[in-house]
């Protein structure tokens, strides 16, 4: 059984954006990558939906959550600039196949942090947006293997 932990998609650079971070929204590029999200992660039939309290995060899981026809929920252990060590935790109480989606802070050091703890990753790292990162538990339930899929398109 695996859970899926992906980085938002592409949204209007940070640096020209003049409102609240929390409210900067997907680009045009990064709604396409939304959807093609969407129309990858469905097959797995999520059951929960969780996302980074930004704009940007909901907006990824937003197409998923129309073809599951699933609310997406705000969690805000999935927060920009927080500690990764909330975000372990979650990921020990998801049911499997949950679609979590956070920030480029956070997953590196998550994944860091699981890899410290015995995780195996079997892909080349990929930290750009919209890529996704593909947990598998053990019959335990420990998360063991991780490979992570490159962002839909281009990146």
């Amino acid at each position: 059984m695996a859970i899926y932990l992906v980085r938002h998609a592409k949204a209007g650079e940070r640096r020209i954006w003049d409102g609240d971070d929390r409210d900067r929204p997907l680009s045009g590029k990064g709604q396409d990558q939304a959807s093609a999200l969407a129309a990858r992660l469905h097959p797995y039939d999520p059951p929960l939906l969780l996302s980074s309290p930004y704009l940007r995060c909901v907006q990824t899981l937003e197409p998923l959550a129309e073809l599951c026809g699933i609310p997406v929920t705000v969690e805000s252990r999935l927060t920009e600039d927080e500690p990764f060590e909330p975000v372990l935790e979650l990921l020990g109480e998801v049911p499997d196949h949950t679609v979590l989606c956070s920030h480029g802070d956070i997953i590196p050091a998550t994944i860091v942090a699981l890899e410290r703890r015995g995780l195996e990753v079997l892909s080349t790292p990929d930290w750009r947006k919209a890529s996704v990162w593909v947990l598998k538990r053990s019959k335990s339930g420990r998360l063991s293997k991780a490979k992570c899929w490159p962002p839909p398109g281009k990146g």
